[in-house]
């Protein structure tokens, strides 16, 4: 036998001598496994990214949704007074051009504006490109109480946006409360009250509502952080037995609100020939629609993500140019491009994903309950 070779240990044959691998089969290995780890690799981290960009805009249609199933009833049923038809009889209402009404007359009722509670002969109102809710607005209105905390909030609106002042009648029969503004129709006239005096006569002959003022705007900050925009409102609410207004957050995470109002300029077919900006009404035409633009970001930057969209809608438009923030004045009416903000840090504007969504609201008490 060759000395190269040995006789196996079974007995039932001659094995050669086991030699390793050589350097070019190691190598072809290694190579196989990166490759095969580095696919793996990418599948996971492309999965990781599709989930994490889906997770997001699920939130945003989360938002808008919610955002807007707030507003979307208020307004539908705006102008509704219960059992009267229009709110033009009903006694004891005041316009924002004149001294506060008897019904309301402290300061609390009248912070946002003279009469801004008991105005309701003005259904909806709005500002174009601005936060005014009143020539009357006192400082105080910026700085009421949340409705949930207590504690005041301090009012920072988006420059830019749009605000969106809804008044009508609960759509719930009230009892009588002190300090509660509240209207009490008959199927030929109404008034208001906020003694809680049983002044109103019992069903079915009248019917006593609370009024409903919501006045929506979009701050620059909310409540779970600063620097994240938020969807708020002037709320008329009840405390310390008198009418007044507190602040309250409908959702974070709206950037900005534009309103077109559609309007019968005949004022009697209850149909919208046309659409305008909240401070084109003219005078006689019947606001019979709301067009509702919210834009909706994400209320986390993403890395590597930049928004260099264009956003088209409501008044801003691409023909009168193209702004990188809201909340300068020079913006209004412009398109909005979020890559084009001064802001370059990470968690500025540019880095965070956003959701356009518009509705039109038809006032289904447009021409009188």
């Amino acid at each position: 036998m060759s000395a190269r070779n040995y006789r196996s240990v079974s007995g039932f044959g001659i094995a050669r001598a086991q030699r390793g691998l050589s350097m070019i089969e190691l190598m072809v290995a290694m190579t196989i496994g990166a490759v095969l780890i580095f696919g793996a690799t990418q599948v996971y981290v492309n999965s990781r990214t599709s989930y994490v960009i889906s997770e997001s805009v699920a939130r945003l249609q989360e938002t808008a949704r919610y955002a807007m199933s707030v507003i979307e009833p208020d307004v539908r049923m705006s102008n509704y007074w219960g059992l009267l038809k229009g709110a033009a009889v009903v006694f004891n209402q005041a316009p924002q051009t004149s001294p506060p009404a008897a019904v309301a007359p402290g300061v609390p009722a009248n912070v946002c504006g003279n009469n801004f509670a008991v105005d309701v002969t003005t259904n909806l109102q709005g500002d174009n490109d601005g936060y005014v809710i009143s020539a009357t607005r006192q400082a105080g209105c910026d700085a009421l109480a949340d409705i949930s905390t207590g504690v005041p909030w301090t009012s920072t609106p988006v420059a830019t946006a749009d605000t969106l002042t809804v008044r009508r009648a609960s759509t719930f029969i009230s009892a009588p409360a002190a300090g509660t503004l509240q209207v009490c129709t008959t199927r030929i006239a109404g008034f208001l009250i906020s003694s809680g005096a049983a002044t109103c006569p019992a069903g079915p002959v009248a019917q006593l509502d609370n009024l409903i003022v919501n006045a929506y705007y979009v701050d620059r900050n909310s409540q779970q952080q600063a620097g994240l925009p938020s969807l708020r409102r002037k709320t008329l609410t009840a405390a310390g037995g008198v009418p007044q207004f507190r602040d309250q957050e409908i959702i974070p995470g709206v950037e900005d609100m534009q309103i077109q109002f559609g309007i019968d300029t005949f004022g009697n077919t209850g149909i919208a020939q046309r659409y305008v900006d909240p401070n084109g009404v003219p005078a006689g035409a019947q606001i019979v629609a709301v067009r509702i633009w919210l834009l909706v970001r994400s209320d986390a930057p993403e890395n590597g993500f930049t928004d260099s969209k264009i956003y088209q809608y409501g008044d801003r438009l691409q023909a009168t140019g193209v702004t990188g923030d809201l909340n300068s004045a020079a913006g209004a009416g412009k398109a909005y491009q979020p890559s084009l903000s001064t802001d370059a840090t990470f968690n500025g504007p540019r880095h965070v994903r956003r959701l356009l969504i518009s509705r039109t609201i038809q006032v289904r008490n447009a021409m009188g309950t």
